[in-house]
């Protein structure tokens, strides 16, 4: 019984990295979140110096990934003219869509949803377009800047069990 309780502490950390990093991919968990814990978990199981360390790095990535992930494309989509008045009828019309169409149903909402509202204040349709594309991309970059986070911070994991 010892040793399966000391197996589940073995396997639960990179269990939770790789979840976390699925979780990313496919927006349906809090990948980073998972990441964070993950190391969390191994940092308390490792009781070393150095897990702690390499926790509290971990964590200062992870602040600053969640940071960066709304800030830069914030800045993007009101340089390029997206109001956040457009975004929460488009992420309502995406989590409407991720029920309707499965799989890509949340990006078809979500595209969908800041087209109908900037053509719906009166912009034509090409420049309803034009912003529409500025938004995925500035949202693209959020996913980008948020998985590269996770994936410095699976890295430190790794470091980690190479160090101890």
């Amino acid at each position: 019984m010892d040793a399966l309780a000391g197996d589940v502490w073995i396997v639960l950390p990179p269990l939770l990295i790789v979840v976390g990093l699925v979780g990313i991919v496919i927006p349906v968990l809090p990948g980073l979140v998972l990441v964070v814990a993950g190391m969390f978990v191994w940092a308390l199981t490792e009781n070393s110096p150095a897990g702690w360390v390499l926790l509290g790095l971990s964590v200062l990535v992870a602040a600053a990934g969640f940071v960066l992930q709304y800030l830069v494309p914030g800045r993007r989509m009101k340089q390029q003219g997206v109001r956040t008045s457009t975004l929460l009828p488009a992420l309502a019309l995406a989590v409407v869509g991720f029920f309707v169409i499965p799989v890509v149903g949340a990006v078809v909402g979500f595209v969908l949803g800041i087209w109908l509202v900037e053509t719906g204040r009166g912009s034509s349709r090409r420049e309803a377009w034009g912003r529409t594309q500025h938004a995925v991309v500035a949202i693209l970059q959020g996913w980008g800047i948020e998985l590269a986070a996770a994936l410095v911070v699976a890295g430190l994991y790794v470091v980690g069990l190479l160090v101890t």
